[in-house]
Parts: structure tokens; C-alpha cells; sequence
């Protein structure tokens, strides 16, 4: 898209926004939300194949493989944003186990290029570096939610990758004075959420036995694991307050200060449906990921920009369930 096209009709710059990973999960729910609260942003979004259908018209994508610094430096030289939302990763912790020199080459090698392509652009543009609120690992207190001064200690291939990733943002902000900030979100769940996460597994088998696609039978990991859960639509309007106000070289937590056990999160699910339903625990699903409970503060995003997650996690669920009964009925 050519540089003329960030003036506006009515004279005013349009912000360039691009939104890496936006066919994702996140993704796609930022490129909505950014979409609903400014009609003229101008947003582009990168792509490892075919650009999504699900998303709304006007959105420019790219297709290229991020772990390939050549490529990521073309895109940022002819493109020049002003804004870069950094969602491109591997992001199912149990999976990281199983593959964790390929987390770690995504988790790492993708926002490190990113940061190199600006300085070989000679562009600083504000930087949202999705990190995570795995990095605290398994030392988290009982008492209370975990702030963003407590240790990192992570638990698994997913966490290091994602402490490497937040260390990088604050190396280079010291270093090259990049205006990066560092978001570090709790569990976020929602509808378009694919399998690979709780919600959205325990929801695909409700409604598969709804639709008669499956016997009555539903198989589940430990459920006593507690968790921070916050709607997904309520975490992209904190990544969109931080990327407006948020101060460079700074993490910030987002998470709903509360929490709730995998336990709980299955008996909502199954308030919303009529079908007798056996649950089973399935010995292939008990993950040993070492994090008994995880919850964080969000009082320094709170203090900063008033930010309080709006959506009951009760409305969440259903939303997920409904979106799966959807995807079920649709054919292959």
C-alpha cells in the first residue's frame, strides 16, 4: 500500500497498525475491536498462508513466515507502522513438552526479527509484546495475585520461551531506546478459540454429543488446577489502552484478579446443556505442567488507564459453548 495512503480525505494522518498472527485467536479479536473504536485506522495483518475469511473487509494481509528475518525486514521497510501488536506464536503450554525447540524458535526468533527489521528500517514504532503470565511459574502465592515484580520461574518450554521474549523487549528498549511494552496476560478464553485449551476442548465435546456426533461421554484431565480466566474481548481493549498509554520499557499484568478451578469452569459448561453426560478422566490428558494455581494483579493497568474486565466469565462460557455448537453443525 503506498505511504499516500495513511493521509485521510480530511487531511489527518491514519495510523498503520500492524497486527502480526491476525487470523488467530487474539488476533482477529484485535483487528475487530481496533476496527469498532476507530473506522480509520488502516490495518495490516500478517499471515503464514491463505488470509482469513472470518475477518471483516478493508484489512490488508501479508503472507510470510516470520521466523525468516529476511522476509519480516522486507515487510517492515516497505510498510513502516506505526504500531506493531506482536501475537504470531506457539502458544499450547502442554504441546511445548512435546515440541520445545519449535516453541522456542517461534516464541523467540519471530519477535526478534520483528525488533531487528525496525532498526534495519530505522523505524521506532510502538511495540505490544504479548508475553505471559507463565513466566511466574509455580512459585505464585496462594494468598494473593502475583504482581509484576514477583521472580520468574518458569515451568515449562512455553514459560521460557516467553521470559526470553519479555527480556528481549526490555533488552532493546535499554539499548536502542524501542518503544516496546510488555503485556503479560493470565488465561484468556472466547468464542473462536481453537482446541488445544480447556474451554474450548470440554465445549467441543458438549456439543458434539448434542449432535449426536459422539457418545454421551466426556473425557477431561485434572480438574483441580485453578486459573485466571478473562474474556478475550475484554483482554484486547487492555492491549489497545497499553499500546495508547502504556510506558515503553514497562510489563503490565492482565488478568481478572480472580480465580477459578478447571472443576468450576466444567460445571458451567454443563449448566448450559440437557444432555446426560458421563465425565470420565482420561489418563492421555493429565498434563503435568507444575502450576497448581496462577492468578494475577492488574492493579498497574488498572492504576494507569482505569481498565477492569467487564465480561462475567458465566457469559464467556456460554459464548464459547455456542460458538462450538456452530462449528459442529457446519459440514467438514
Amino acid at each position: 500500500m503506498p505511504a499516500e495512503s495513511r493521509i485521510h480525505r480530511n487531511g489527518y494522518r491514519r495510523v498503520r497498525v500492524l497486527i502480526t498472527g491476525i487470523g488467530g485467536f487474539v488476533g482477529s479479536h484485535m483487528c475487530r475491536y481496533l476496527l469498532a473504536v476507530d473506522a480509520d485506522v488502516e490495518i495490516h495483518g500478517t499471515v503464514i498462508d491463505a488470509a482469513p475469511a472470518h475477518l471483516p473487509a478493508g484489512v490488508s494481509f501479508h503472507t510470510l513466515d516470520l521466523r525468516q528475518e529476511a522476509q519480516v525486514a522486507a515487510l517492515l521497510a516497505d510498510l513502516r507502522p506505526d504500531r506493531i501488536y506482536q501475537f504470531a506464536a506457539s502458544a499450547i503450554v502442554h504441546q511445548s513438552f512435546e515440541r520445545p525447540w519449535e516453541t522456542l524458535e517461534n516464541n523467540i526468533r519471530i519477535p526478534l526479527n520483528l525488533i531487528l527489521g525496525c532498526l534495519q528500517a530505522g523505524i521506532a514504532p510502538r511495540i505490544l509484546l504479548i508475553t505471559s503470565g507463565e513466566v511466574y511459574g509455580s512459585d505464585q502465592a496462594a494468598d494473593k495475585p502475583t504482581p509484576e515484580d514477583a521472580p520468574m520461574r518458569p515451568a515449562n518450554p512455553y514459560s521460557v520461551s516467553k521470559v526470553t521474549q519479555d527480556m528481549l523487549g526490555l533488552q532493546y528498549y535499554l539499548s536502542h531506546r524501542l518503544p516496546i511494552i510488555r503485556a503479560r496476560p493470565f488465561n484468556h478464553l472466547g468464542p473462536g478459540q481453537n482446541l488445544g485449551f480447556v474451554a474450548p476442548d470440554f465445549a467441543r465435546q458438549i456439543a458434539r454429543i448434542e449432535a449426536g456426533q459422539q457418545p454421551p461421554v466426556m473425557k477431561v484431565g485434572d480438574l483441580s488446577a485453578e486459573r485466571d480466566f478473562t474474556d478475550v474481548r475484554d483482554i484486547v481493549r487492555a492491549y489497545h489502552l497499553l499500546m495508547e498509554r502504556g510506558e515503553p520499557g514497562e510489563a503490565y499484568n492482565v488478568a481478572s484478579e480472580k480465580t477459578c478451578s478447571i472443576q468450576h469452569l466444567l460445571d458451567i459448561l454443563l449448566s448450559y446443556t440437557s444432555a446426560a453426560i458421563d465425565v470420565q478422566s482420561n489418563a492421555d490428558m493429565l498434563h503435568h505442567r507444575g502450576v497448581r494455581k496462577s492468578w494475577g494483579s492488574a492493579a498497574k493497568l488498572r492504576d494507569l488507564t482505569g481498565w477492569r474486565p467487564q465480561i462475567p466469565l458465566e457469559t464467556t462460557l456460554r459464548d464459547v459453548l455456542e460458538d462450538w455448537r456452530h462449528r459442529v453443525r457446519q459440514p467438514a
